[in-house]
This record gives C-alpha cells, sequence and structure tokens, in this order.
C-alpha cells in the first residue's frame, strides 16, 4: 500500500510517500480502506518529536480517518465488510497512523458513517468533535440555558464546541478573527462572534452575559489567562484546558476560589473507548440532522502528507492566518 511515514522524528520533510506492507486484522481488529484522513496538531507534534512516544518504525502519521472496512479480525462484532466507518486515536501510544491507503486498527476506536455525512466530514470531525465533547458533557457537565465561551470559533475544537453548545440549547460566544469568519460563525447560529482584532472582547462578554458571567469556558489557546478568564466567570462556572503543554501560567487561587469555580483539564486520547463512543453516538445523531458542520480548509493528497504537515504548522505555530478549519489528506 501507499503510505506517508517516517523512520525517525523531524521536521515535515522528514516525511516520505511510498510503499508499506498491507497490514492484515489481528482479533478484534477492522481494515479499513481509507478515503479521507484528515491532520491535527498532535499529528505534527508527534512527527517532529516534541511529544515523546514510543513509535513502530517505519511510522505512519495520522489520527483521523474515514472510510470503509476491507477486512475484519477474528472477533469483529461491531462492523462488517463494506461498512463505513470513521475514527480517531491512531497514529500515537505504539498505533501506526492513517495517511496510508489502509488502515488496520482495533474496531473500538471506530463508528458508523450515517448516510450522508461524506467522508472527508467524517475523518475531519474525528478528533476535534470527541475533544469537544469530553468538554462540554464529561468534564463540564454543560446544561440547556448555560452560556459557552470559546476561543477561535472556525478552528478544529472551537467551531465544535460553539456548534455543539448550541446542538443542546446553550447560548455560544466564540472569537475570530475576520469579517469572513464571524459569518461562517453566524450562519452555524452562534449568538455571539467577536473579532478578537478589533473588539473589546471582556467588555462585549459582560455585556452579553448582562454582567452574569460565562458558565463554561472552553480555553483552546496554549498560554491561558486565568486572570481574564476568572473575571469573566459566572459563579460556579467551569473553564477547561486542552492545549499548551509547556505553558506554565500564573493562577489568581483567591478569585477562583471565591467564585466557587473549577477547572478542567484533560487530553481526549486517555479517554476509555466507551466514553468516546458516547461523544460519537451523539456527534453521529447531530451529523444526520445536520446541526453540526465540519469546515474543511484545504484538501491535499496523500503524496503532498509533508506539504500538508508545513501547512498546518505555518497556522498553528506560526500564526499564518491562511487556514479556516481542517487539513484532509485522500489517498
Amino acid at each position: 500500500m501507499k503510505a506517508a511515514f517516517l523512520d525517525a522524528p523531524g521536521a515535515p520533510d522528514v516525511l516520505r510517500f511510498g510503499d508499506l506492507p498491507t497490514p492484515t486484522p489481528k482479533t478484534g481488529e477492522i481494515l479499513i480502506r481509507v478515503a479521507s484522513a484528515a491532520l491535527n496538531p498532535i499529528d505534527t507534534y508527534i512527527r517532529a518529536g516534541v511529544v515523546k512516544m514510543t513509535l513502530p518504525l517505519p511510522f505512519v502519521t495520522g489520527s483521523d480517518v474515514a472510510g470503509a472496512v476491507e477486512a475484519i479480525g477474528p472477533g469483529v462484532k461491531r462492523f462488517k465488510v463494506g461498512d463505513r466507518v470513521w475514527g480517531s486515536n491512531q497514529g500515537l501510544l505504539g498505533r501506526q497512523g492513517t495517511c496510508a491507503e489502509f488502515v488496520c486498527a482495533c474496531e473500538d476506536f471506530f463508528y458508523p458513517t450515517p448516510a450522508g455525512v461524506s467522508d472527508d466530514d467524517a475523518a475531519a470531525v474525528a478528533l476535534v468533535g470527541i475533544t469537544a465533547h469530553l468538554g462540554l458533557f464529561q468534564r463540564a457537565q454543560l446544561q440547556a440555558g448555560e452560556t459557552v465561551f470559546v476561543n477561535g470559533g472556525t478552528g478544529g475544537v472551537g467551531s465544535m464546541v460553539a456548534q455543539m453548545a448550541k446542538a443542546v440549547g446553550a447560548k455560544a460566544i466564540a472569537t475570530v478573527g475576520s469579517p469572513e469568519k464571524a459569518k461562517l460563525c453566524q450562519s452555524w447560529g452562534v449568538d455571539c462572534v467577536l473579532n478578537y482584532t478589533t473588539d473589546d472582547i471582556p467588555a462585549r462578554i459582560k455585556d452579553f452575559t448582562a454582567g452574569q458571567g460565562v458558565n463554561v469556558w472552553y480555553e483552546t489557546q496554549r498560554e491561558p489567562d486565568f486572570f481574564k478568564m476568572v473575571d469573566l466567570m459566572a459563579r460556579r462556572g467551569r473553564m477547561i484546558v486542552m492545549a499548551g503543554r509547556q505553558a506554565q501560567p500564573t493562577f489568581p487561587v483567591g478569585p477562583f476560589y471565591v467564585k466557587d469555580l473549577s477547572l478542567h483539564g484533560f487530553a481526549m486520547f486517555n479517554a476509555s473507548t466507551d466514553e468516546q463512543r458516547v461523544c460519537a453516538d451523539d456527534i453521529n445523531s447531530w451529523l444526520a440532522a445536520k446541526k453540526l458542520h465540519v469546515p474543511i480548509g484545504r484538501t491535499f493528497n496523500l503524496a503532498e502528507a509533508a506539504l500538508a504537515h508545513q501547512y498546518l504548522e505555518e497556522n498553528t505555530l506560526q500564526k499564518a492566518g491562511t487556514l479556516t478549519g481542517k487539513v484532509v489528506l485522500r489517498p
């Protein structure tokens, strides 16, 4: 099979495109013919060696995938040959990745793709959708009528947070960096869209919440400003952090505890397969009902994996501002 792989961590150009043996499914595994693979920042960190993980070499990059079941191993119960599926959690913790013509993985990491949902959308929603859901519902216990704030309303996780909040009857506030991105957020029904280049964000949040503050603050930035966050939180609000591995910001303990606030940190790949399936069930329902729209900013051929990694790094690390949504690769 053709695959994008590396023999040692490094810059994007360590990724090679070539032939590797097609894997054979073992007990509990399914072999998927890949239609779409989506790229996430974690994929670039693992490729670069910034996130230290033991990698099977040669190592195929990529966490997210959608396609059709090509073969099944002994004991597989949830899928049959020909089923369309999507999933995440590959390309890390010793597992081979998804940027290949075929992926072989445990069936517990995969979910049926709803009729009418494209493979591009199914792959692009995977990691970011599950991450958003875990933070909003498992950790923050978001309820209808509450107000959610998220930075980067058209980004991978941010777009999912804003739309999921609306799907359950909550109010959503999101920041964007351009009028075009603001229009996209508004098309999803986001209640308050703020331009971080021109708006006074704290003042606008206080105005929108009538001074009561935000119930759930979903922080996607790598260097959170906890002083600002705590000041803008409602009493008994919940703050979510899921980015910034090297961040060590100052924390306002006093203002935090007198508001009865709580702070939740998590990494998506630490969640069990049962916990993630709860997320996937909701995601599938919202995708099928067209309550969840997956912004895809750019697609590449699988042979262009190194270029795709470079493009994503330009936007996540260097803030190029040329990407709205997810990066997708197709064999």
